[in-house]
């Protein structure tokens, strides 16, 4: 059997598998999602070209289509028109024939030209990676000469591995299923809460909460490879975040309420409904059944479920007023025509009343929200 220039024990090829692979999943988490889709952190010019030229070989994938492909995922999410939701589509079809639905929605000129603005339309795009066949070609090459008949099944591998993971298991299963840390307003999922394998995409829920977020952790005990590569980047000089998730800043004892707190709370709005949940909902509530309606994003409700809450709370008077608090309180963010002094007023309104209840989760949820601020204590 012709081993190639590099003939290694039978075990270093499987840590060549993984080593290729895992640069292919740090180009497509860092480069093409992270930096080209949602402009969270810059690259050096050098680290853009080499991420470019390795998924040219790799994966034969293109900067605009890639990024204009998943803007629109995020524009349109859960809809009909989103081009790979398993809500929509059904599960097999996205986990399984992602590759698919990607070629297809890259060939949707309005598509591209809607959101696939800011990509690189530089002479290399233009007359070396539109040709993804070469680079494929060339890929396959180089692993035979180095590996020989064990390169095929490299080159396989590497040619198999996006697709599924990315175009499968992140699009797919990252929308199906999984634990959610905010209840953002469609059904991405945390696959995973130690996001190695898939570079940080395991971490989706965090991801559609944060979208314009570098780092896709959140929790302390959530772990983004990533974010590793980003950080070592950035101290090389070679990368740059320009934003993270926002981290709620609190004064204890605050009592004004001013635009700062208003701000805040607008800033940190998913962190401080799942504290509500957690805080005021959920020490309401011993029906596990009702649970996941009383978690859950309303407008993620259909029709049905609605109806089986609404019945639920009319026999539960305390938890139906906290109920009522917390879609009074997500009004505030929803309202972005109001002037300031309005909204700063409906916030001071549903504090007062919130206290006069007498319920006392109620009153210290209330003195959480005053104690927020935009600097730090």
């Amino acid at each position: 059997m012709f081993y190639g220039l590099c003939d290694l024990p039978w075990w270093g090829y499987p840590l060549v598998v993984l080593g290729m692979t895992q640069v292919t999943i740090a180009a497509v988490t860092i480069y093409l999602h992270r930096h080209s889709a949602h402009r969270a952190l810059t690259l050096h010019p050098m680290v853009c070209h080499f991420f470019r030229f390795w998924l040219w070989m790799t994966t034969g994938m293109e900067t605009k289509k890639w990024t204009a492909i998943h803007r629109k995922h995020h524009a349109k999410c859960e809809t009909a028109e989103d081009p790979h939701s398993p809500q929509v589509l059904g599960l097999p079809l996205v986990l399984w024939q992602g590759p698919e639905l990607y070629r297809h929605e890259a060939l949707n000129d309005e598509t591209m030209e809607r959101y696939g603005q800011g990509t690189p339309e530089d002479w290399l795009e233009k007359n070396i990676y539109q040709h993804s066949r070469w680079g494929i070609l060339l890929m396959i090459t180089i692993d035979v000469v180095l590996f020989g008949v064990p390169g095929l099944v490299i080159w396989a591998t590497q040619m198999m591995w996006i697709p599924f993971f990315a175009a499968g298991v992140v699009n797919g299963i990252g929308h199906y299923w999984g634990y959610r840390n905010f209840e953002c307003p469609d059904q991405a999922r945390n696959i995973s809460p130690w996001g190695i394998f898939i570079g940080g995409e395991e971490l989706h829920n965090n991801h559609h909460t944060y979208p314009t977020s570098a780092k896709l952790s959140v929790k302390w005990w959530e772990i983004d490879m990533g974010w590793v590569y980003i950080r070592t980047l950035e101290l090389l000089g070679l990368a740059k975040a320009k934003r993270t998730a926002p981290k709620p800043h609190v004064i204890p004892g605050k009592t004004q309420i001013d635009i700062e707190t208003l701000k805040a709370i607008i800033l940190n709005r998913f962190q401080i409904m799942a504290h509500y949940t957690k805080k005021v909902i959920l020490p309401l509530n011993t029906d596990k059944q009702v649970k996941p309606l009383l978690v859950r994003e309303p407008s993620l409700l259909d029709a049905g479920a609605k109806q089986r809450l609404s019945a639920f709370l009319a026999g539960h008077k305390a938890l139906q007023e906290a109920y009522q608090f917390k879609e009074r309180l997500q009004v505030l963010w929803t309202q972005s025509s109001l002037k300031e002094s309005d909204l700063l007023e409906a916030l001071h309104k549903w504090c007062q009343e919130a206290e006069a209840t007498g319920n006392k989760m109620l009153k210290e949820f209330a003195a959480y929200l005053k104690s927020f601020t935009l600097k730090t204590a």
